[in-house]
């Protein structure tokens, strides 16, 4: 088919552009254009290339996966990949410099070229004639496997240099690796979808990179830094490293921004403790930095041993990896119920700092690494400094010190309050008591005194905070026995202050059941839940009273809501408090039962836009007292929709559906008159 010069100008104009996209997009994060416009592009480019047979091995639509490879091949490096010489303290690194003066026989200040050393996985690009032909793994430095098919996936690597006269052969070596966020998503994503969560990036970009199926590599984030030229036929190098780099960022190729030209040892090992400084912050894992004699005519004079250069040198910063032993599994209560088992370690230094506990997440976690009280683990201190237990090292290969193990058991009852503990989804366990246990205090406070729930104006956090940490109160029961001498003399409270806000606590004791029962901090009983138990029950007597059962028969609450408000109120020392509080004046009306709960039965509504008269949560609250079933998405099973300013896809949704549209007025007098009814 014969193909006219203005559709190969289209199919050339799409490939730079969206190489010009990726670029910005992968190497710099600095996007000009949205995903859609992006995806429209690639889109167009498909279908040309397809409609006449256009396809290309540079062509940007070939970063897809394709079909798997029986094996890897094997690929003999023309010039071996040598490996570092390493080095751990600054001592070391100035005898480093020392060597290179003797050898140059010369005491002439050396210039270097400074780079972080990326953990990740070495490999080498041969491009021809300006066209990614080849991508191999470094492998023992002088044979590597063939991943060209990987590759070719990796959105920072372009299928062709950005250059009006490409050299005939030219190899890039670089290191391949999986940046934090990106590792975070891929695992965020294995957990919701219950597959394998990996332990770290660097073993997870080795695997992507070895995959057969490179359509599994295509799902990896994974990213390139190039660090030397290997073959380079046809083109003249400049004379040193740095220029180099400026070189290869001009072909295109991904360059790290945190590289250095230093002039003397000293200025290297600044930039190795700034490096340090700032390895937490880095969007990549490192665990040293490079340094590398920058002029190429220097290099050649220091030679190479047989296994690695003599003009470079990696600086090592503190292992991040070591072994210890867990010499107990403690249970600790959050500040909102969730009890998390946290290891106590024999202490051991790992990335800089001594780690002596760390958190084991869950039980599943724990069962996941098969931790026994006495193991011998690996702790790992990650990029963001939190320390972890990666792996249980076999009894075969580490002998335990006291030779005996202990397994980990969940206690029976909060290790805080002795109450009991419930399952909080698939993998969480968290204290059902809630309001009187000591390790929830301050939040419990807080919450009860919240605008929504008892709502005591002048009551603020920091107030809360204080008067807890000074054990003042210990529950919200206390805050009604508080006093104008203690108040006042309290920091930046004075008379005044105190009279207001003792003035505020007498107010809230007027309340009502639905603001008493959102208080209490029962597990998800929000504002609407606790509406709908007061319309439904009439009274706190019945709400106790009712078994699980009989709370599933309220609207919007299902067995699992059920379930926690029924152990709230079996809990004795949760009764304990309410009677407290109801004797210091806490009070509210009893609500009639009647047929008003039933006006909107059936009924589903949905809230869109921004309410300025009411809240979301006070707007459903209403809603679920008359009946109705507050939904966040708009069906053809929807009966009507409020539509505040702002509204968007739902608003559209409704119209277009020809679904009961009304404003925030005209639903404030709606429910006022069914209200009265």
């Amino acid at each position: 088919m014969a193909v006219s010069k203005k559709i190969h100008a289209e199919v050339q104009q799409l490939r730079q552009l969206i190489e010009h996209h990726n670029r910005l997009y992968y190497t710099f994060a600095a996007p000009e254009i949205p995903d859609d416009d992006y995806d429209a592009l690639l889109a167009r480019l498909q279908s040309l290339e397809s409609d006449y047979d256009l396809v290309t091995p540079d062509s940007p639509t070939q970063r897809v996966g394709s079909a798997p490879q029986s094996q890897f091949s094997q690929v003999t490096h023309e010039n071996p990949m040598l490996s570092l010489a390493k080095v751990n303290s600054e001592d070391e690194l100035r005898s480093f410099e020392q060597r290179l003066h003797k050898s140059l026989e010369s005491d002439a200040n050396l210039e270097y070229s400074c780079e972080p050393k990326i953990d990740g996985v070495a490999v080498s690009l041969l491009y021809e004639d300006g066209v990614l032909t080849r991508g191999a793994t470094r492998g023992d430095g002088v044979t590597g496997e063939d991943i060209t098919h990987n590759v070719r996936t990796i959105s920072s690597i372009p299928l062709r240099l950005q250059c009006d006269e490409p050299p005939a052969r030219f190899e890039v070596r670089g290191e391949i690796f999986l940046g934090k966020q990106g590792f975070a998503r891929i695992n965020a994503r294995a957990s919701n979808d219950g597959g394998k969560v990996f332990v770290n990036p660097r073993n997870t970009a080795a695997g992507a990179i070895r995959q057969l199926d490179s359509r599994n590599t295509a799902k990896m984030p994974l990213q390139m830094y190039c660090y030397s030229v290997g073959i380079a036929d046809g083109i003249n190098l400049p004379d040193s490293l740095s220029q180099v780099f400026a070189m290869l960022k001009g072909f295109g190729l991904p360059i790290n921004d945190d590289l250095l030209v230093a002039k003397g040892i000293d200025e290297c090992i600044t930039y190795c403790e700034q490096l340090l400084g700032k390895r937490n912050d880095l969007e990549y894992e490192i665990d040293g930095a490079v340094i590398k004699v920058n002029r190429f005519r220097t290099q050649e004079a220091l030679g190479n041993t047989a296994r690695s250069p003599r003009w470079a040198i990696a600086y090592k910063f503190p292992a991040e990896e070591k072994t210890t032993t867990v010499l107990n599994v403690e249970f600790q209560v959050g500040r909102t119920g969730t009890i998390t088992p946290v290891a106590r370690l024999e202490p051991v230094f790992v990335g800089g700092v001594t780690v002596s506990n760390t958190t084991l997440h869950n039980m599943d976690e724990i069962e996941r690494l098969g931790l026994h009280i006495g193991d011998t683990v690996i702790v790992r201190r990650a990029g963001d400094v939190i320390p972890k237990i990666v792996k249980v090292l076999d009894s075969e290969s580490v002998k335990k010190g006291s030779g005996k193990r202990k397994a980990v058991v969940l206690p029976d009852g909060c290790p805080a309050c002795g109450s009991a503990i419930e399952k909080d989804g698939e993998v969480l366990v968290r204290c059902s008591a809630g309001i009187i246990c000591p390790a929830q205090r301050k939040e419990s406070i807080k919450h009860f005194a919240s605008r929504t729930a008892l709502d005591i104006e002048g009551l603020g956090n920091k107030l809360i905070e204080q008067l807890v940490d000074l054990e003042l109160i210990s529950n919200v029961s206390d805050i009604f026995a508080l006093d104008k001498q203690t108040l006042a003399g309290m920091e930046r409270m004075g008379d005044k202050s105190a009279d207001n806000l003792l003035a505020a606590i007498s107010k809230a004791k007027k309340t009502t059941l639905p603001r008493f029962l959102f208080a209490l901090g029962i597990r998800e009983v929000g504002e609407a839940t606790a509406q709908a138990l007061a319309n439904h029950f009439g009274d706190l007597p019945a709400i106790i009273a009712a078994d699980a059962e009989a709370l599933e028969e309220v609207a919007d609450i299902g067995p699992i809501v059920a379930q926690h408000i029924a152990t709230f109120f079996r809990n004795k020392d949760n009764l304990g408090l309410i009677a407290q509080l109801q004797k210091q004046g806490i009070e509210w009306p009893v609500i009639e039962v009647s047929t008003m709960a039933k006006l909107l039965d059936g009924e589903t509504w949905v809230l869109t836009g921004t309410l300025e008269q009411l809240t979301r949560n006070e707007a459903k609250a209403r809603l679920v007292a008359l009946g109705a079933k507050v939904a966040g998405s708009v069906s053809a099973k929807t009966d009507c929709v409020v539509a505040g300013p702002g509204a968007g896809s739902k608003l559209t949704k409704a119209e277009e559906l020809q679904i009961k549209v009304i404003d925030e007025d005209t639903f404030l007098r709606q429910l006022e008159k069914l209200e009265q009814q």
